[in-house]
């Protein structure tokens, strides 16, 4: 869990009057995400959340505030950015950049069953339609690119078991990216991180995704592989549950059908799920950064889940 960067009630009072939110009365870290530092603010008018960004620059960041703007303007369920006296989403506090968006109701469901599986497919289908005609355009800074430059920097780390499998696995993503079936696949702009504590429910009810500070364009397919991963599993042993996968899948597809490519693709695309995490989680592992509240996740997990994946073929699209 991480606050890179200390902020005290009094740091803001001054840089806040430029928002029109009224005056600040509380703030609070967040202990949870390991990219940047989450506070919650309230303020006269309501709540809010104030992240300040540790990696990313001002130059990237209107993308991810631009996205999360226009996917509110159409009924995603979302953060709205809150844009300053001159219209601007992204402001400098600390010398760093940072944005407020909206806080959304209810809380993580962290032991989801097939209804809030169900409601999390259909709201991601919604998102990709909705994000078609975003004009801007960012890579998934996470994707194949950034897997290949960071296997080198974690594989001197690992036994020759573990760099063995991450060998592998890059080698078959890297040939399954340049094939035809890959090429062919629906992509837009994708949320890429949609686990459970990125998304918020109220009982039943789903009341919105957030963070979307790794967003980028992508094939649509590797955002349902991602989200599949996290709400799916059974969290010991990476196995997948059916009902659950089935719930996502057919809830998804009832708002946006997946094509016959996408489902050559999908065994591909969950091993790319898995890997993409779990080699994140050994660079952060293995190269630590100092922040208030940090503490890795276990990149343990991923490497189950990746093999798993490997090993026993996932329920198919349709």
């Amino acid at each position: 869990m991480a606050v890179f960067t200390a902020l005290h009630l009094d740091d803001i009072g001054q840089w806040i009057t430029q928002f029109p939110l009224g005056k600040p009365l509380a703030l609070k870290g967040i202990a949870s995400g390991i990219e940047n530092s989450n506070f919650f603010l309230s303020t006269e008018r309501g709540e809010y959340v104030l992240t300040i960004f540790e990696n990313l620059s001002f130059e990237q960041l209107p993308f991810y505030l631009q996205l999360m703007r226009h996917l509110a303007d159409r009924g995603v369920l979302v953060p709205a950015p809150i844009a300053n006296a001159d219209g601007e989403l992204v402001t400098a506090l600390q010398g760093k950049p940072a944005a407020i968006v909206s806080k959304l109701d209810g809380s993580s469901q962290m032991a989801p069953q097939a209804v809030h599986c169900a409601a999390v497919g259909a709201m991601l289908a919604k998102m990709h339609l909705a994000a078609q005609d975003f004009p801007l355009q960012q890579p998934n800074l996470r994707g194949l690119d950034w897997w290949n430059a960071t296997t080198p920097l974690v594989l001197h780390h690992l036994d020759d078991a573990k760099a063995h499998l991450l060998r592998a696995e890059i080698h078959f993503q890297d040939a399954f990216a340049a094939c035809d079936t890959y090429k062919a696949i629906p992509r837009g702009p994708v949320h890429a991180d949609l686990f459970r504590n990125n998304v918020m429910f109220d009982g039943e009810q789903l009341t919105g995704f957030f963070d979307f500070y790794f967003a980028g364009c992508d094939t649509w397919l590797f955002d349902v592989a991602v989200t599949v991963n996290d709400w799916c599993v059974d969290l010991a042993t990476g196995v997948l549950d059916t009902a659950r996968v089935r719930a996502l899948l057919d809830a998804y597809q009832a708002v946006r059908p997946f094509t016959h490519e996408e489902q050559t693709a999908w065994q591909p695309m969950l091993r790319a799920a898995a890997l993409r995490f779990w080699l994140s989680r050994l660079y952060d592992y293995y190269q630590p950064r100092e922040a208030e509240m940090l503490t890795p996740h276990d990149p343990t997990h991923f490497e189950r889940i990746l093999r798993e994946r490997i090993a026993t073929p996932a329920p198919e699209l349709f």
